[in-house]
């Protein structure tokens, strides 16, 4: 992926949401506005730099940019969490050398975590990578998320079957937000890990195959996905609303284990014991 361009479209796009009044710009509100949001001059004046300058940054020249610059840029664009740290991604992509430049990432889960899977019995638990491909599984999660483990492609990856796989439609019962998460996560990857092949692979895939998944990525939003609550329709034990936690590996660069629980004595938590016992009867056969 071009830094260049993903830096021009992240920094303009993060402009266009901004207006003069949100940014505590009222007098700059009156005449005929020719974009939406900020100007370029204005996020510079907010920022305390030379609109020559700023206009460079947004050409996509972040390489050898201060850490103070980008806060002042960040706190002008007010900038979440999960967009600061993508700011600081394209940052260093753009000041690494070409041969450091690619990212140290793993695709091997170790047999401890293996071991930490299997002992979650009661708790749908899987690992993934930053293209959201399910490495491991727990049988719960499995059975969870059993409809992406039937798409042709292996491994099973939840990008694919949320635009590719209309059964994802009825799964997520709050499918915009589902597709709208997924998006964000593979672009907060793509700041990461530019380079990646199989990533940049993917979101070509998707991006052909899928409007709806490319209209999502060329807003450029970023998300970070590591706490709260998801709703799924499971075909065969119905609603399930469950809380997640979602825990990186420090010693597996680029892993996640993503564990799902269930609130006790609640309906999910019933569900939740039905699905392992289809689960069982599946392996059975």
């Amino acid at each position: 992926m071009d830094n260049r361009s993903e830096v021009r479209e992240f920094l303009a796009s993060r402009r266009a949401k901004i207006t003069p009044q949100q940014a505590g710009l009222p007098g700059l509100q009156t005449g005929h506005r020719r974009v939406p949001g900020l100007r370029r001059e204005e996020v510079a004046l907010l920022a305390g730099v030379s609109a020559e300058y700023y206009a460079r940054l947004e050409r996509g020249s972040l390489g050898g940019v201060s850490d103070s610059v980008l806060d002042a840029i960040a706190a002008a664009l007010q900038l979440d969490e999960a967009e600061r740290r993508h700011l600081d991604d394209l940052a260093r992509t753009a000041a690494a050398s070409p041969n450091k430049r690619r990212r140290r990432t793993t695709e091997d889960v170790r047999p401890g975590i293996l071991g930490i899977l299997e002992s979650l019995t009661e708790a749908p638990a899987f690992v993934r990578n930053g293209r959201l491909d399910l490495l491991a599984t727990n049988p719960l999660g499995r059975a969870l998320f059993t409809q992406a483990f039937a798409m042709d492609s292996q491994p099973a990856n939840l990008a694919r079957f949320n635009f590719l796989d209309p059964a994802a439609r009825s799964f997520y019962p709050d499918w915009n937000q589902a597709a709208n998460t997924t998006v964000a996560l593979l672009r907060t990857e793509a700041g990461r890990d530019p380079f990646n092949r199989k990533l940049t692979e993917l979101v070509g895939e998707l991006s052909t195959r899928s409007e709806e998944f490319r209209v999502r990525w060329a807003a450029h939003d970023v998300r970070l996905h590591q706490t709260g609550v998801k709703r799924f329709r499971h075909p065969e034990v119905g609603v399930l609303e469950l809380r997640f936690e979602g825990i990186p590996l420090p010693a597996d660069p680029g892993l996640t284990l993503t564990v799902y629980s269930a609130e006790p004595a609640s309906p999910t938590y019933d569900a939740l014991r039905l699905l392992a016992g289809w689960a069982d009867l599946e392996i059975a056969h």
